[in-house]
């Protein structure tokens, strides 16, 4: 069992296979050069299997896969399904833009995949080619249309922002309903690589919208994870506000970088690697660097609005 500091249970892997990606979203990254950390940089999926192994014996239960982009990643699915081998009943799931997924989706289906979160902050071509700098939409719908098909459970993520999609949050969540998939309104997480001119939507604002036409009303607070699920006159969606501490003192996660860095909080700075430990097979280095990991994830995150913090932390690194 992995207990930290606070004595929480940590019982869910957040990894993050690639940095790269294949958008240049203004919340995100929308001046990073499209460049890549060289593969030798990497853990190799071997690396990374030989270390998540050890943690689902101490009572990992849920991963999630992210990038950046994973399905830039060759032969993700091989690492899904290594982990599904060893592990026939973790949960795992991924985090994906959609763009190839049109492609990979029954591929990734076979490999032991159950779930997928596929970002789609507008159903307006321009727009989305404006947040993203690139023509995605068409791609996106297709993916989104395909991992339904293939029996993925889907949900859809979307980033709130004033004078860029607040006009078509109705329309989305209608989009989610009429695909029988829920949808999760993200309040926008202010970061130095973020185009510095965003504005997000906060919960109430986001509410406010949704009540214009909908009864929305308060179904339950996750106990892990910042998300509220509410209803809208009968159809669930979710609100993820991570500006907020209160799911802290419940935390179950760490997070592992494709660069192997270990994350205890995704608010924090600190972060130390195990890369050099798996390069040379010792575990049990590894395990010594969890555990202080562990020890140092901290009791709260510091994202604090109403001193106007924000992060440092690069979201295509760790997965967000």
């Amino acid at each position: 069992m992995l207990i930290d500091g606070f004595g929480r249970q940590i019982d869910y892997l957040r990894i993050s296979v690639t940095q790269r990606c294949n958008f240049r979203c203004l919340y995100c990254m929308p001046k990073i050069p499209f460049d890549y950390v060289p593969k030798e940089e990497l853990l190799s999926f071997e690396e990374m299997f030989a270390f998540v192994k050890e943690l689902i014996d101490r009572g990992i239960r849920k991963i999630r896969i992210s990038g950046g982009e994973p399905l830039l990643r060759r032969d993700l699915s091989i690492f899904i399904k290594m982990i599904k081998d060893y592990k026939s009943d973790i949960d795992l799931a991924l985090t994906s833009n959609g763009f190839l997924l049109k492609d990979y989706a029954k591929e990734l289906k076979n490999s032991g995949l159950e779930r997928i979160n596929i970002s789609l902050d507008t159903l307006d071509e321009k727009k989305a080619k404006k947040i993203a700098q690139k023509d995605v939409l068409s791609f996106v719908l297709a993916g989104i249309d395909e991992a339904i098909d293939c029996g993925l459970k889907v949900k859809l993520n979307t980033v709130a922002l004033k004078d860029l999609n607040a006009d078509e949050l109705i329309s989305l969540l209608e989009f989610a309903k009429h695909k029988k998939v829920q949808i999760r309104f993200i309040e926008f997480m202010e970061n130095i690589h973020a185009y510095g001119a965003l504005k997000g939507l906060k919960k109430d604002e986001i509410i406010a919208i949704l009540s214009k036409k909908y009864a929305v009303s308060l179904i339950k607070k996750a106990e892990f994870a910042p998300v509220s699920l509410y209803s809208a006159s009968g159809y669930e969606f979710g609100i993820i506000d991570p500006h907020s501490d209160t799911f802290c003192k419940s935390c179950n996660r760490i997070r592992l970088s494709a660069e192997g860095l270990l994350i205890p909080c995704l608010y924090h700075e600190d972060a130390l690697s195990i890369k050099e430990a798996m390069r040379s097979k010792d575990i049990k280095k590894a395990l010594q660097i969890l555990t202080k990991v562990l020890e140092n994830k901290p009791e709260k995150n510091e994202w604090k609005l109403n001193n106007n913090q924000i992060s440092k932390r690069a979201f295509y690194q760790t997965g967000g």
